[in-house]
């Protein structure tokens, strides 16, 4: 049984005991006993553990994990400190520094004070293999995390959808509650950040969101 420690463990108790989930905790069983698997198994659930949810201000949801070695923890976008910031975690510093003026460049790309700030930085699958993008694709991940997005849209308390490129923006048909604020655009990867991301403003609009609605908010500075 997987413990959060915060509100998601009543929230999520019945999740655990699904038919896709308990084939998709047996696949990963043998996963992690055959394949190297990123992040490690106590990672997994760190979006969830460290950003409670009353506490999101804002949801940020990622593909899957980075695939690297020592990369991945269990926050989409975000590497361990000591490790290189990935492009697209460059790109998404270069925004905010144009965007808020906050300066994140050139330190590292840790981001768990924004997630103990009120970021749920959710991925779409939530493990990898090594070296393989995608290959827990189709697992039953996706029915997991749908299913947390969904219990928040349920929340009467205003949070902001961070929603970039096509894989996250699939997720605005599971947001129908218009409280919300869902804000989309390309991904920040170098691929795509030109065609949309760069100049999109989120950081500064989710903040202008938080605070018309009389919230706290983010401060997206890493340090």
């Amino acid at each position: 049984m997987v413990h959060f420690e915060n509100e998601w463990d009543e929230l999520l108790k019945d999740e655990f005991k699904k038919e896709y989930y308990l084939k998709l905790r047996q696949f990963l069983i043998n996963e992690y006993k055959t394949q190297r698997i990123f992040p490690g198994m106590y990672d997994i659930f760190n979006a969830l553990k460290y950003t409670s949810y009353s506490d999101v201000k804002a949801v940020i949801i990622g593909q899957d994990p980075y695939h690297g070695e020592g990369q991945a923890h269990g926050l989409c976008f975000s590497v361990r400190k000591g490790i290189t910031p990935p492009p697209s975690l460059v790109n998404i510093f270069k925004e905010i520094k144009n965007d808020v003026g906050v300066d994140n460049t050139g330190k590292h790309g840790e981001l768990t004070k924004w997630a103990k700030n009120g970021v749920l930085l959710l991925n779409n699958v939530l493990t990898v293999r090594s070296g393989a993008a995608n290959s827990h694709k189709g697992k039953g991940w996706e029915q997991f995390t749908d299913d947390v997005i969904r219990l928040l849209d349920m929340r009467e308390k205003p949070m902001v959808f961070l929603l970039w490129g096509a894989n996250a923006r699939s997720k605005t048909a599971l947001i129908h509650n218009k409280a919300h604020l869902v804000l989309t655009c390309a991904h920040p990867s170098p691929l795509s950040a030109y065609n949309g991301f760069f100049g999109c403003r989120h950081f500064s609009k989710a903040n202008e969101f938080l605070r018309s609605h009389g919230m706290e908010e983010i401060d997206w500075s890493i340090d």
